[in-house]
């Protein structure tokens, strides 16, 4: 398997960690964090150690934390610190030693309670990088179907053909839900959070609405809401919050719900080849989310930073990015052949848009109306740059 370089990321690593003593690398497991640490490693002039605490060699060298690890120096990587989130308090005395010996990289599959203990034990002390999946940018234009279809998991889209991504997909599916789930303390049955999660890859693309997915399953919209919250913390659900303004309009106001990865909601959904993605009902929104995340990725637009935008007498818009005084909207069409709504003229007045920028399915990118242009999603990367 030929591994794709993921410059951007390991560049962003590298500066955090002149700046900061620790610095957590969080994403999905499968993602690519050890890969990307143990190139790290191979590049890093000076000391190394490396920590698997799943090596029960390297846990038993951990036992005493602080006599293992006050000595080294260099570079420090703690590979799955979820399964030791005990080790943070004597970071946070390694951390403040003077001259700082020793920068510290660990990797996690984030939970609520890890970055919770996280920042309250090393407030002031590490900084976070969240690895997301393989993006347009590393995988290049040419290759957006196959990535849309098998999603950004590094063995997904690499795999040697789509029957054995989705192969792959399956397998992990089924090794979160058996072993990742127990390991975050939550004692929730593998089958019930399965048919939550295949339920939610139904939903995908469409407001969060806890009362209904909480009839459907016999418990209270708190408890279906937990499930959710357990898989945004794992980050394979992701949500969008929406935007409200005091602008004189009845707005929604729960967040919009995705499958993080678009090759694990096509898995959910039993969606084998490309061919039968054209055929489903969800398309749409399969490509409305694959598309949001490609947009947040080039722009480099952090979560507090993207909403979407709904009236509820039925104008929207699908992401609204605001940086400051800056705000651009994004819709996003799988059709050929955009045009012009009165729900985009609508969201261009109403949010003071700079511009807004429908993706399409189409080959060419071109103006639609003032501050509003069609754009190729083939020509995503160079449209945003």
């Amino acid at each position: 398997m030929v591994a794709i370089a993921r410059s951007e990321h390991l560049q962003r690593v590298r500066l955090l960690l002149r700046r900061s003593p620790v610095v957590a690398l969080l994403g999905a497991r499968q993602i690519g964090k050890s890969t990307l640490a143990r190139q790290l490693v191979r590049e890093h002039r000076g000391a190394v150690r490396f920590f698997d605490l799943e090596d029960s060699r390297d846990v038993a060298e951990l036992a005493s934390p602080m006599l293992a690890l006050e000595p080294l120096r260099g570079l420090v990587v703690l590979d799955e610190v979820q399964l030791r989130p005990g080790l943070f308090p004597t970071l946070r005395v390694l951390a403040d030693r003077p001259r700082t010996p020793a920068r510290f990289l660990v990797l996690g599959s984030a939970t609520p309670e890890l970055l919770r203990q996280g920042s309250e034990t090393l407030a002031g002390r590490m900084a976070f990088h969240e690895l997301s999946g393989l993006d347009l940018a590393e995988v290049g234009v040419a290759n957006l179907e196959r990535l849309w279809f098998r999603g950004g998991f590094p063995r997904s889209y690499l795999a040697s053909s789509h029957p054995a991504s989705g192969d792959w997909r399956r397998d992990f599916i089924k090794t979160f839900l058996m072993r990742d789930v127990p390991s975050f303390g939550k004692a929730i049955p593998p089958a019930t959070l399965e048919r939550f999660w295949a339920m939610l890859a139904h939903y995908h693309g469409q407001t969060w609405n806890g009362s209904e997915l909480g009839r459907s399953f016999g418990v209270s919209h708190t408890t279906v809401r937990s499930y959710l919250d357990l898989l945004a913390g794992a980050y394979v659900v992701d949500q969008l919050q929406p935007w409200v303004e005091n602008l004189g309009k009845r707005l929604v106001k729960s967040p919009k719900v995705y499958i993080a990865d678009s090759g694990l909601a096509h898995g959910l959904l039993g969606i084998e080849s490309p061919r039968e993605l054209l055929r489903h009902p969800k398309l749409g929104a399969s490509w409305e989310g694959f598309i949001v995340a490609q947009i947040r990725r080039r722009l480099g637009a952090r979560r507090e930073e993207c909403f979407f935008w709904r009236t509820h007498a039925g104008a929207e818009l699908d992401l609204l990015v605001v940086r400051g005084r800056h705000r651009l909207g994004f819709e996003v069409k799988r059709t050929d052949a955009p045009r012009v709504t009165p729900s985009m003229r609508s969201a261009l007045e109403a949010l003071r848009l700079e511009r807004l920028d429908v993706v399409h399915a189409g080959p060419r990118t071109f103006a639609m109306d003032r501050r509003i242009r069609a754009v190729a999603a083939q020509e995503l990367l160079s449209a945003l740059a």
